[in-house]
């Protein structure tokens, strides 16, 4: 198993000791919103409280330096849900830096070939 499919598998169990070894520890992440820049114990912090939830996460690509993931984002604040694709880059075997974009969805989205 992948470097990005191990974080995809930790995050969605919730498993916030999982993740912390998958993240190095200069991790740096910048997300899409707000110019904020976080760390290591930031990610962390959010793994398990609900406030993001992902669905049809996936790797799209991934080499020893580089990978990308694609995921639908839902949010608990009730902010629209979002297409998110993350670009990862590894040092040492981990997660040393991410960045995010993403894509506002409207409520009444559906993914093709999904039927409600």
């Amino acid at each position: 198993m992948g470097l990005l499919q191990a974080y995809i598998d930790a995050w969605s169990s919730g498993n916030a000791e999982a993740i912390a070894e998958l993240i190095h520890d200069d991790f740096v992440f910048d997300p899409h919103v707000g110019g904020v820049t976080m760390g290591k114990s930031d990610l962390v912090g959010f793994v398990g409280n609900d406030m993001v939830r992902g669905e049809h996460e996936r790797v799209l690509y991934e080499n020893d330096e580089v990978g990308v993931m694609h995921s639908i984002a839902h949010f608990a604040n009730g902010s629209a849900s979002e297409a998110v694709l993350s670009f990862a880059r590894f040092k040492d075997g981990k997660i040393v830096r991410m960045e995010t974009g993403a894509t506002p969805l409207s409520e009444d989205y559906t993914l093709v070939g999904q039927d409600d």
